[in-house]
């Protein structure tokens, strides 16, 4: 079974490629609208079924008793389990096809939000919760295997940026639906409705996703675009799971400085996502509904963040990624703060502040992680983003249990204190790389005499 269930991974065996040019131009344009309408909705879908503990954890508290200090382990461990699969699950998804790869994870996902909805217990939401974050770590490498295979440096950010979007939108509907069901009908619905939508989603997935462009007869996109950077060599060549990550990953200094960032950028946006309901509710008393729009707004802010940062970056910076990150991130230590000052009976400011918050940090998320997959040859991508994404998910750890344990020995104050100076050691970080675009690296190898250049964003 294990053996029958490797080899639906496998990728999808190249048939006679296609020569009519019309015939190739009319696919390719069909297949990338399908491939990234449902990666969009797929990975909205993932986010129903990782965000969806965030919404009953207050029910949690309630209901069952849990402690600050409990629910704290519950996100801890899910950014834990997450961090590490989104890495194995990288250098495994560069090897594998991203179909079956993404639909799958999605209905494990799935099945995990449905089997904790069935438990009272402490010890068993910690199993589920932490095989809910394994399988969610095969979401976001597959789209990135998707994203550099069906298309092209010069176009990549802005559909990278669009695809960014799907966590956003993920993020904001699962507030009104996990809150609803929950308000309504108990907190097991908050997890049985999502899990149930996401196993749908995730069989649909399995028709209308496809592996590269050379699995359905097409040129690879650089021959299709024009981009040729040593092509003979790249399509010729098979990357061993070693070499991806030796000479391709953990050599890179600008991947590990921009992994180093994520873990901050983590911090920040898990904390807002995970604990912004109860911080509000608690601190200002909303009820979970007002608190959940709040956090929605959140969403909705980073919908926006995420498009203007894909935007901004090519547009204004010519593809430098580092200082739309450090503005955003200085930017983003003022609006933390307001979030503090802002009255309880100010709704609409509080909602307008959580979508700023949102609009400040989502894009700083998306940038980080287009640009460690820029940094390195596309057949390592997804190793690369995966191993950015492992020190994200740290940073995720940290937001969960040693986060709340800030907030119920010291305070709400303390926490948001904490939270304005990661932002502000982001900025630190990516400032002394401000001028460094994804070809730098590719003139230190030339300097060094390298003969294999890394294939890099021009």
């Amino acid at each position: 079974m294990i053996k029958a269930f490797l080899n639906l991974l496998k990728p999808a065996p190249y048939p006679s490629p296609m020569t009519d040019e019309k015939a190739i131009n009319k696919a390719y344009r069909y297949w990338r609208m399908r491939i990234v309408y449902s990666m969009y909705i797929g990975y909205s879908f993932y986010y129903f079924t990782r965000k969806s503990f965030v919404f009953i954890a207050p029910y949690l508290s309630v209901d069952l008793g849990l402690t600050k200090d409990q629910l704290g382990m519950l996100a801890s461990t899910l950014a834990f389990t997450y961090g590490i699969s989104k890495f194995t699950s990288g250098i495994f998804c560069d090897r594998s096809n991203p179909r079956y790869f993404m639909a799958i994870g999605l209905i494990l996902t799935g099945i995990a939000n449905i089997l904790f909805g069935f438990f009272s217990s402490f010890f068993f939401f910690l199993i589920f919760w932490g095989l809910n974050g394994w399988f969610q770590g095969w979401g976001w490498p597959a789209c990135t295997k998707q994203l550099t295979h069906w298309f092209g440096r010069t176009e990549r950010g802005k559909w990278w940026s669009f695809c960014t979007t799907s966590h956003t939108v993920g993020g904001s509907l699962i507030a009104f639906l996990a809150a609803g069901c929950a308000k309504w009908y108990g907190w097991r619905y908050g997890m049985l409705v999502p899990g149930i939508l996401s196993i749908g989603v995730g069989c649909w997935l399995l028709n209308r996703l496809r592996d590269i462009p050379q699995s359905l007869g097409l040129p690879s996109i650089e021959k299709y675009t024009g981009e040729l950077v040593n092509e003979e060599v790249q399509e010729a060549t098979v990357l061993s799971a070693k070499q991806i990550l030796f000479q391709h990953v953990l050599n890179n200094k600008y991947v590990w400085i921009f992994a180093a960032s994520y873990f901050f950028v983590y911090i920040v946006r898990t904390a807002i996502n995970d604990w912004g309901t109860l911080y509000l509710t608690e601190q200002k008393g909303y009820n979970l509904v007002d608190a959940a729009t709040c956090v929605a707004c959140f969403e909705v802010g980073g919908f926006f963040g995420v498009l203007a940062a894909g935007w901004g970056s090519d547009n204004w910076f010519n593809g430098r990624r580092a200082p739309f990150i450090v503005l955003s991130s200085i930017a983003l230590i003022f609006a933390v703060y307001a979030l503090w000052f802002v009255r309880a009976d100010q709704l609409l400011l509080t909602s307008f502040i959580m979508g700023l918050v949102g609009f400040l940090v989502f894009g700083p998320q998306m940038l980080v992680g287009l640009a460690a997959a820029e940094f390195v040859n596309k057949k390592a991508a997804s190793t690369s983003n995966g191993f950015a994404g492992c020190f994200a998910n740290l940073g995720a750890m940290v937001a969960g249990y040693p986060l709340m344990r800030i907030a119920d020995l010291w305070g709400w104050h303390e926490f948001i204190i904490t939270l304005m100076v990661c932002s502000g050691v982001i900025a630190l970080i990516l400032l002394p790389i401000w001028s460094v675009t994804s070809t730098t690296l590719a003139e230190e190898k030339a300097d060094l005499g390298t003969v294999e250049l890394t294939e890099l964003k021009a």
